[in-house]
């Protein structure tokens, strides 16, 4: 018998890929959405990076009605997204705007939606903002744009009648830089010890699910802010 039942949306990315294994080990089922199924996850649902807004929205959750039946889950997390840097004057400045809305406000409403129809009541859907977007983010609009967008979602969905069950959390974390991979290969000179590993956000998810009581208000902007290798979880 399963600990519970968790979706991973970006379940094939760096931080999804340790969440994932996160919960298998702790004897979670585990189902994913992204672009490349999950080997490790206990079903996965496969979105086409062609498919638009609508198309995508209804492989989603056509592919969870397929692998959960009648059963709702503990929780829905979203780590899909990813980087792309430019102002108002880069050449391509609306293509980098589209691809940020797309990687990251697209998944999150199909999250959305995904928890007021597979959640449990009194479970938990998390975004992933970015603590930059609290602010102007003049070298990477479009980024910016799409981040400060999954915050206003995020605290909409912490409000009454925002179609999420009786008793859900709903709450954003906002990293400054998470120790990926692909971080340190571009960042190789940058102090190490600010980053927040995967393995803590992985855990933090998790004593989310385990205790009501440890969970931040719903509707919270949650930043993670790593010193000397400590991340502090501070609410905005």
């Amino acid at each position: 018998m399963s600990a519970g039942k968790v979706i991973v949306y970006g379940g094939r990315g760096a931080l999804g890929s340790v969440v994932v294994k996160h919960f298998k080990a702790n004897n979670f089922w585990v189902g994913t959405i992204d672009l490349v199924k999950n080997e490790d996850a206990d079903s996965s649902v496969v979105v086409a990076k062609e498919d638009n807004w609508a198309t995508q929205t209804t492989t989603v959750i056509e592919g969870l009605k397929a692998c959960l039946g009648d059963e709702k889950v503990d929780a829905i997390i979203n780590v899909a997204g990813g980087w792309a840097g430019g102002n108002a004057a880069s050449k391509d400045f609306q293509k980098s705007c589209e691809t940020m809305w797309s990687q990251s406000v697209w998944s999150s409403t199909i999250t959305a939606q995904a928890a007021a129809l597979f959640l449990k009541e009194g479970g938990l859907v998390s975004l992933t903002g970015a603590e930059p977007a609290l602010a102007g983010t003049a070298g990477m609009i479009g980024y910016g744009l799409a981040k400060a967008a999954v915050h206003q979602l995020t605290q909409s969905l912490g409000q009454e009648n925002s179609g999420m069950p009786k008793g859900a959390t709903a709450v954003a974390i906002l990293p400054i830089t998470l120790d990926t991979p692909m971080n340190r290969k571009w960042m190789s000179g940058a102090d190490f010890s600010k980053w927040t590993t995967l393995e803590f956000v992985a855990e933090l998810f998790h004593k989310w699910i385990s205790g009501q009581e440890e969970r931040p208000t719903s509707g919270s902007l949650v930043k993670l802010i790593t010193k000397d290798n400590k991340t502090d979880v501070v609410k905005v």
